[in-house]
């Protein structure tokens, strides 16, 4: 198939990946522009034009599609379809209609469930036992066109953000080939009007670790939070980023340690800390973090 890709960050990488593997003409690729990062704050080109620089692929980053220069470029390119992952952009009627067969978009969740921005951080921070991935036609709407293949997968007690993107875009990668290969077979499903819910972007601003809630919930946050940007609280006048921790059924006074190495209670239950981060240093197992941060049984955390 001759194919239009829109992709930008990791995630996206993947999929693209997949589709020159099984062999698709890979017309360009459409991603972000470089944006300053780092440092010196140069201007670093997102992970999908890395990729398909290195394969020799074009690239294009126009800021919209609010210029007819930029829509006529993309209808001339006279594709068969259209790949979205994460692009980065809300695409105007006339691109999503441009290719033989519209726009397919890759997205994290079990439609309606999770529209929106951030689906696999919002999935963990619910408690959601089960996610998956959906090949779904795009629409004008946010998220609201009819699904033409779905994966599911479980959450697991151990899922972070961070692992369960990894498992749903080779998941991702891997449909979006199955449903090119069966594209006319497919019947595209209507979302239910029940169950919807978005997945509203993650604000920097409810990081913060609130230990007065259960320890199902703290977890849940901690977890939805990890890598990034890293659900935090304040211990000895100090921030640390908590990334990953366990049920214990120990008891206490809530946003006290209890035990060790690390086991912080909450309002129901505590949690044993297994992964954290300290100011200015890389993330850390929780006994060799422990060996030169001394947190004393009895001591809060805010």
């Amino acid at each position: 198939m001759r194919i239009v890709f829109m992709g930008t960050p990791d995630f996206s990488v993947a999929a693209l990946r997949a589709l020159l593997t099984a062999g698709h003409d890979i017309t360009t690729v459409y991603t972000q522009p470089p944006r300053p990062a780092g440092r010196g704050k140069k201007d670093r080109p997102s992970p999908v034009q890395k990729f398909a620089e290195k394969n020799g692929l074009k690239v294009r980053h126009p800021l919209n599609f609010k210029e007819q220069q930029d829509i006529d470029a993309f209808a001339a390119l006279k594709a068969d379809v259209a790949v979205v992952v994460a692009y980065g952009l809300i695409l105007p009627q006339v691109i999503l209609d441009a290719p033989k067969h519209g726009c397919l978009n890759i997205h994290a969740s079990l439609l309606p469930r999770w529209r929106g921005a951030a689906p696999i951080h919002r999935a963990i921070m619910a408690g959601d036992t089960e996610t998956g991935v959906g090949i779904m036609q795009m629409e004008a709407g946010l998220d609201t066109g009819p699904v033409l293949l779905e994966k599911t997968i479980a959450i697991e007690e151990s899922d972070t953000t961070g692992s369960l993107q990894d498992k749903l875009m080779w998941l991702g990668a891997k449909s979006i080939v199955e449903a090119l290969d069966n594209l006319e077979d497919l019947t595209p499903v209507p979302q239910s009007e029940d169950g919807v819910t978005y997945a509203k972007k993650i604000d920097k601003a409810e990081a913060r670790i609130n230990w007065n809630q259960s320890a199902e919930t703290v977890k849940n946050h901690i977890h939805g939070l990890s890598p990034f940007p890293g659900a935090w609280t304040e211990v000895n006048g100090e921030r640390l980023k908590i990334l990953s921790a366990t049920l214990n059924d120990k008891s206490g006074e809530a946003g006290t340690k209890i035990a060790d190495p690390l086991v912080i209670a909450c309002a129901d239950g505590s949690l044993s800390i297994t992964k954290a981060q300290r100011a200015g240093k890389g993330p850390m197992d929780i006994q060799d973090l422990m060996r030169g941060f001394e947190i004393k049984n009895g001591c809060s955390f805010t």
